[in-house]
């Protein structure tokens, strides 16, 4: 009897080790495809190429990871790729913001993607902030209605995750034109920086990497931040950028109270999706739990990597990444606003950018 005891736990021990095994290669010799639905140089796909080594050190197998930039159609193009040539092994991945998650909440035309069926392998969470050029004459937030020229803003499009800027204008009651279809921030900033545009908002990675530099030299001048939020509003000011104000601190600079009403629960609402949970990694429907269980791990394991939190300080400020079934499951909820700010939004989308549902 004491034999086959042995015997057995031998079994139970082998058959561990080659599950431990299995798992340890779980995508050896493989190319994992993350899909950027923007063109490069804007935020998500600088993020997507700083993230490329640590995932290819850190998923089991050390996978290649190749980052496909397909822009078009607001990122609607590339999502509708991923939704038709997606593998459900876990080898395909959407990396996107809510230029993404906006058209298909709002239900627009052209949305051939489930987002909200897509598993979450992991999520990057990431500020913005609005700077001005200094032809304008503005030298600070609360001087943004001094502006000695009009203001011109550019973006990819009213939908996409330009919505919380155009949202922040809304809430501010400021004049703004918005010129709309860039492939992506990169040429936005790119047209700032040519004196095409003079009022921008740039997200983290790209904000702190390439204006900053353009601040301290007297080319740009910052104004606010998204926010970040404090016992569920969003009016906190941002690590990022601490020394800015928030636009919730920039309404109230304006009209001594604080904001409220519809155009700030929208903003709210918006603004949370996509800085919470702004750059977010999608996988197909179909993708199984072990895979998720990888990633989860994999993210676990970059977060404690003292390269990863180094660099990530350069990049995002020590912005850390998220993943598990908890973050599936608030970014699910996210993508869920009420009837009345999603009527709201329709109808301010539809009459003032001609947006199509």
């Amino acid at each position: 009897m004491q034999g086959l005891k042995l015997s057995g736990a031998a079994i139970a021990l082998a058959a561990s080790s080659v599950a431990a095994m299995a798992q340890d290669g779980m995508f050896a010799g493989q190319t994992i495809e993350v899909v950027v639905p923007f063109g490069e140089g804007g935020a998500t796909f600088v993020s997507a190429k700083f993230l490329e080594p640590y995932f290819e050190e850190h998923l089991p197998g050390n996978p290649e990871i190749d980052v496909v930039s397909r822009p078009g159609g607001g990122s609607i193009l590339g999502a509708n790729w991923f939704e038709q040539n997606a593998n459900s092994d876990g080898t395909t991945i959407l990396f996107t913001t809510s230029s993404t998650a906006n058209p298909f909440v709002l239900g627009q035309e052209g949305v051939e993607y489930r987002l909200s069926e897509y598993r979450v392998a992991y999520s990057h969470p990431f500020s913005a902030v609005a700077y001005v050029a200094p032809e304008t004459g503005v030298t600070s937030a609360e001087d943004i209605t001094n502006s000695s020229v009009p203001l011109i803003y550019g973006g990819i499009a009213a939908a996409a995750s330009d919505l919380p800027a155009l949202l922040s204008f809304e809430v501010l009651d400021l004049d703004v034109n918005a010129v709309l279809g860039f492939n992506g921030r990169g040429p936005v900033r790119l047209a700032f920086e040519q004196g095409e545009l003079n009022l921008d908002y740039q997200f983290t990675p790209v904000y702190l990497t390439q204006v900053v530099p353009s601040i301290e030299e007297g080319r740009a001048v910052p104004l606010w931040t998204g926010g970040a939020m404090d016992d569920g509003v969003l009016s906190a000011r941002d690590p990022i950028a601490p020394e800015l104000p928030s636009v919730y601190e920039v309404y109230e600079m304006m009209n001594g109270e604080a904001p409220s009403g519809i155009e700030w629960e929208a903003f709210q609402s918006v603004a949370s999706v996509t800085y919470a949970y702004g750059l977010t990694g999608y996988m197909h429907p179909d993708t199984p739990q072990e895979v998720l269980d990888a990633f989860a791990e994999a993210v676990a394991a970059i977060n404690a990597d003292p390269d990863f939190q180094a660099e990530s300080q350069e990049v995002t400020n020590g912005a850390r990444l998220n993943a598990g079934p908890e973050t599936e499951a608030a970014v699910r909820a996210a993508l869920s606003p009420s009837d009345d700010v999603r009527a709201y939004l329709r109808e301010l989308l539809a009459d003032k950018y001609d947006v199509n549902f």
